[in-house]
């Protein structure tokens, strides 16, 4: 995985961290850990802190269990996504504004890039539904303090893109993490092949 004896994210140009970006776990450095072909969107990113929720990470329970009011809004697959290893009691939701709808309508929801928008939960489900293409539902977030996260990306543990609105609402019969790899320059769709266990190569 490594390339010209670097890690493979070391050696390749990328995006600056910041809202609305995507990181992309690295196939080999954080293979065993939490993130392992994880995808995070990256929700605020300063010079004191960065926060982000994991994309990809579903949860057995399913949001009519813990969140019936917001179950009609869920996309498919309709469950709780871990957001991260941080404030497991915290329940965030994020949404994709459809296309003939403006955030400004309602102050409730902070934009974080393009279409994709932060919902407070305090919201009333019924009065947003029709402003949204889809609400994804997560329970815990991902902190890093001062520098943390840059650090990270410069040791390769992450790639840095921008994130398009369908990767928040990824259906459940796809791999959001090979979907990301697939649309980036080269050599990096090459690496969406790699496998989950290294073992079923």
């Amino acid at each position: 995985m490594n390339l010209f004896g670097e890690r493979l994210f070391q050696a390749l140009e990328q995006a600056a961290p910041e809202p609305g970006m995507l990181l992309v776990a690295d196939p080999l450095g954080l293979e065993g850990s939490f993130f392992h072909r994880s995808i995070l969107l990256l929700l605020e990113h300063s010079e004191t802190h960065s926060m982000a929720v994991i994309l990809n990470q579903r949860s057995d329970v399913a949001v009519f269990n813990v969140l019936p009011a917001w179950a009609p809004l869920a996309s498919k697959p309709p469950a709780v996504f871990i957001g991260g290893a941080h404030e497991q009691r915290a329940v965030s939701a994020l949404g994709i504004l459809a296309k003939d709808k403006v955030r400004e309508e309602h102050p409730d929801m902070l934009r974080v890039a393009n279409r994709i928008v932060r919902i407070a939960m305090s919201e009333d489900p019924g009065e947003v539904a029709e402003l949204l293409e889809g609400v994804r539902i997560f329970q815990g977030l991902q902190f890093w303090g001062p520098g943390e996260l840059e650090e990270e990306i410069a040791s390769g543990d992450w790639y840095v893109t921008p994130a398009l609105p369908s990767d928040i609402l990824t259906p459940g019969n796809q791999d959001l993490w090979v979907n990301v790899l697939r649309r980036q320059p080269m050599p990096l769709p090459l690496f969406a092949t790699y496998p989950s266990e290294i073992d079923d190569n």
